[in-house]
């Protein structure tokens, strides 16, 4: 306990030191700090056996015993990973891809045995799934994985009766990386006494819009989390009382359903980010926080955050573009959304839960407005205002349903478990073009158009919506994004901007246009965890 502390003591001086050393000058921004877990594969292959065990039949095709001829991180090291993958992979590709075992409401041993005494195939999988329909969504990669099943209300004992405008979606991941952020609600929860026997360390809470169970096995952090209403339930949205049977039924049911042992990961540390040297003429923005006075929650104000939590394309495929305000643009004293310079909006005042924003509710994101298409004349490109092109921002994975609004895209890395959501593309236009779950993207790839989609067209402003979430021991959370595009668009531009205090970004800038017609009043319906934006 002494050594511990006398550690935990030298590395908080040595911080402290690092920082007293090298202040961040104005608008220097960083990159974030994550934190690489150990994977336990030896506890893991304890439980799969212990799985397996209670159906005879199937524990016979498994070997157990170590390869000692083999490299340790040979997959041969571990013969019963292999042959489970085997079986998982017909149904979640790529499980052998996971660095974390790969916990699933799905009994591979029950479902082997089954067919070993002649189940047909044709059986439903939702039978091995303890009620749960066939994955949705499956990711696996070096970091970890992440996972979305549904469930069909009154399916199952103890299960809610109400019928709802579609599916439960419950999700899990899973992740050896967990990002380092200074989360003063992190951590919390209350036990859950019935399921405290299989998971000693489990925390049930609410945040930003999820009912949310977290806890360690393997020494993985895992948080399985289903969207929900911290109210009355509502004819299209579930209660978060409604939620826990279905989500400790899900609890219940997770078996080891794959995954491979790698090369352990390591931690990264927050260092300055590197960004051009030569600066822009024009490129101006005010610092991260500063948001538009009296548009926060209750008039408070932004959350300054100089965290770059990737490098990212930039997501509008050409410049000028500009970050500004589209629910209170008429407030701000440049009066222009199409004007540098840029303006933080990450905390303005909706019904989102955020943790970063004061009261704890904010936008979720920043709204990017592209430049308003030039008058025509002799030697102007043709522009089309309806046909701006949104960009893919890293190679990645899409997370969307068909019904879904939003299109998110995650990366899963050796050194990165964040995703990256962009809104108001018109949805039928993105089933038309497969943006749908699973489909890989290359960064720079378009994926869409700016539109005004919020619900129906000409819902809101032609703007896109973009936000960013970084995993953590809470699940995915929210971060600010502002910082994130100033260094992106830095890098589309090729120049670096220029930080402007209010007493100098009050005054007049260069205006590229005048204000558009279809600006709209702050919304301030009720959230849906995301949909709304």
């Amino acid at each position: 306990m002494v050594g511990k502390s006398f550690r935990f003591v030298s590395q908080l001086l040595a911080s402290l030191s690092l920082l007293i050393a090298s202040p961040l000058a104005a608008d220097e921004f960083r990159s974030p700090s994550l934190t690489a877990l150990r994977v336990d594969w030896r506890a893991a292959l304890d439980q799969l056996r212990t799985e397996i065990n209670v159906h005879p039949r199937a524990a016979e095709d498994f070997i157990f015993a170590p390869r000692r001829s083999v490299p340790r991180y040979d997959p041969r090291a571990m013969p019963a990973l292999v042959q489970l993958n085997a079986i998982s992979s017909q149904f979640f590709t790529g499980i052998a891809r996971s660095s974390v075992p790969v916990l699933l409401p799905f009994d591979a041993a029950a479902y082997l045995e089954a067919r070993r005494n002649g189940a047909p195939a044709t059986v439903a999988l939702s039978r091995y799934q303890a009620d749960f329909n066939s994955v949705d969504l499956f990711d696996a990669g070096p970091a970890g994985y992440s996972a979305t099943f549904s469930f069909e209300p009154g399916t199952g004992d103890g299960m809610p009766s109400r019928v709802f405008a579609r599916p439960v979606e419950v999700q899990i991941t899973g992740s050896a990386l967990v990002y380092d952020i200074a989360d003063p609600s992190g951590g919390k929860g209350e036990p859950v006494k019935p399921l405290a026997a299989l998971y000693p360390d489990l925390r049930k809470f609410i945040r930003e819009g999820y009912m949310r169970y977290a806890f360690t096995r393997f020494g993985v952090a895992y948080v399985v989390s289903i969207q929900c209403l911290d109210s009355v339930a509502k004819p299209r949205r579930l209660a978060c009382k409604e939620a826990y049977p279905i989500a400790e039924r899900f609890l219940k049911a997770l078996r080891v359903a794959g995954g491979q042992r790698m090369r352990p990961l390591t931690d990264i540390a927050s260092n300055i980010l590197d960004r051009p040297t030569v600066r822009s003429p024009d490129f101006t923005y005010r610092p991260s926080g500063d948001i538009i006075p009296n548009t926060g929650y209750r008039k408070q104000g932004g959350h300054p955050d100089v965290m770059a939590y990737a490098q990212i394309r930039f997501p509008l495929e050409k410049a000028p573009a500009f970050v500004h305000s589209q629910s209170y643009a008429k407030r701000d004293k440049i009066e222009s959304t199409t004007a540098y310079p840029w303006r933080d909006n990450f905390c303005e005042s909706r019904s989102f839960e955020v943790w970063q924003c004061g009261g704890g509710y904010g936008h979720q994101g920043e709204d990017i407005r592209a430049a308003e298409c030039p008058p025509p004349g002799e030697g102007r490109q043709a522009c089309d205002p309806k046909q701006r092109a949104v960009v893919a921002v890293r190679d990645a994975r899409v997370i969307r349903a068909s019904k879904d609004q939003a299109v998110t895209l995650q990366i899963n890395s050796r050194s990165e478990h964040i995703r990256f959501r962009y809104m108001h593309m018109n949805p039928q236009a993105l089933n038309a073009d497969g943006l749908l779950n699973g489909r890989i993207v290359s960064e720079g790839e378009k994926i869409g158009v700016v539109s005004n989609y919020l619900d129906h067209p000409a819902g809101t402003s032609m703007h896109l919506h973009f936000d960013v979430q970084v995993f953590t021991r809470d699940g995915w959370i929210w971060v600010s994004p502002y910082v994130t595009l100033v260094s992106a668009y830095e890098r589309l531009i090729h120049a670096r901007g220029r930080e402007v205090g209010p007493e100098i970004a009050g005054t007049p800038q260069p205006v590229a246009h005048a204000l558009p017609e279809d600006v709209l009043k702050p919304d301030l319906r009720e959230g849906s965890g995301g949909d709304e934006n």
